[in-house]
């Protein structure tokens, strides 16, 4: 068994830690595990990478530095997370199998974003530097092809207007959106740019 590779091929569509934090009175970021709520959703998808990347590398630490090739394959080409949000995420996962004992040791990535529809997945190979290196060449192509355009994002900021805040100031009626209790003005915690309202008694439980 070669203890400076390992593979990894996780199934379904890859998500982003950034789209399920939540931040506490204090600003520090929680990831609810048992809310019964949608953020529950990450905390979830990465139990299953850790579950996997073991059960897919038995007995496989490695310990040293590392190269880390990651293919992305997206369901749809419209309608992603952002792929450089993404690594964060899984190695999180990893991390978390015991396959790796730190992120920190992925010193070289490489990303690659891919589209099927009928299979959504990523696949991440690790390298043990002591063992392998990385070669890549960028070329010029000799007949150019269409270009992939992108449009700035929809809560982008635009330059000159400023940015309408949360009307949580102007409001009365606040529901936590664990308990469902309606909740008094002074008890809430905002989250998520004041997106995710919490009770107080509620966020006390998520930790």
């Amino acid at each position: 068994m070669d203890h400076n590779h390992a593979k990894i091929i996780i199934k379904g569509s890859p998500i982003t830690k950034s789209n399920f934090k939540l931040s506490n009175v204090h600003g520090r970021s929680i990831l609810p595990y048992n809310s019964g709520k949608y953020h529950d959703r990450y905390a979830i998808y990465e139990e299953e990478i850790a579950y996997q990347a073991r059960l897919q590398n038995p007995g496989v630490v490695i310990m040293e530095s590392l190269i880390a090739i990651l293919k992305v394959y997206y369901k749809s080409k419209k309608r992603h997370p952002d792929t450089t949000n993404i690594p964060k995420s899984i190695f999180d996962g990893i991390e978390k199998s015991g396959i790796i004992v730190n992120d920190a040791q992925i010193r070289r990535l490489v990303i690659e974003e891919y589209y099927d529809d009928k299979n959504p997945r990523f696949e991440l190979e690790l390298f043990g530097e002591s063992s392998y290196c990385i070669n890549y060449q960028i070329m010029e192509k000799s007949v150019s092809s269409t270009p992939i355009n992108y449009s700035s994002p929809p809560n982008k900021k635009s330059l000159g207007i400023p940015k309408v805040k949360n009307n949580i100031a102007n409001s009365n009626n606040f529901f936590c959106e664990i308990c469902h209790k309606q909740v008094k003005k002074e008890n809430i915690v905002s989250a998520n740019k004041g997106k995710t309202i919490l009770c107080k008694d509620c966020l006390k439980k998520l930790f």
